[in-house]
């Protein structure tokens, strides 16, 4: 369970915001796959099963994403933004917290995540990591 406090001016670490284009939905919910599923599926496999209307690069990012989601005390909003800037689940568990609040802030342009993101993450790191 995450214990983390927010701090004032902290990036909504556990926010959930749809991750899917409306297009994407349409065809996930066709083929009936939940988003849940999709570690279940190499990239090439998801990418297929939609006909190839979702690329292969977008299924590796949305296999990700919801990896990065299954960790505890993230939502789909950070998820997103930490898979579109390439990283995976294992590296938002054990890369240093500053660096990966400023990949996100280089991919936006500006800055996302400030110092108490950064904290906030680092917190988190030590939950899954059971220093807390």
């Amino acid at each position: 369970m995450n214990t983390v406090q927010a701090l004032p001016g902290v990036f909504p670490l556990h926010a959930d915001k749809n991750f899917l284009a409306e297009s994407e939905w349409v065809i996930f919910k066709l083929l009936c796959r939940s988003t849940d599923s999709f570690p279940n599926s190499t990239a090439e496999e998801l990418s297929h099963a939609t006909g190839k209307q979702v690329s292969i690069v977008r299924c590796d990012e949305l296999i990700r994403i919801v990896q990065i989601n299954a960790l505890s005390g993230l939502g789909s909003w950070i998820s997103r933004l930490l898979a579109e800037t390439g990283l995976h689940a294992a590296t938002v568990r054990t890369a240093n917290a500053a660096d990966i609040m400023q990949a996100v802030n280089d991919k936006a342009g500006y800055a996302i995540c400030n110092e108490a993101t950064v904290h906030a993450l680092d917190n988190l790191q030590k939950q899954w990591k059971g220093e807390v």
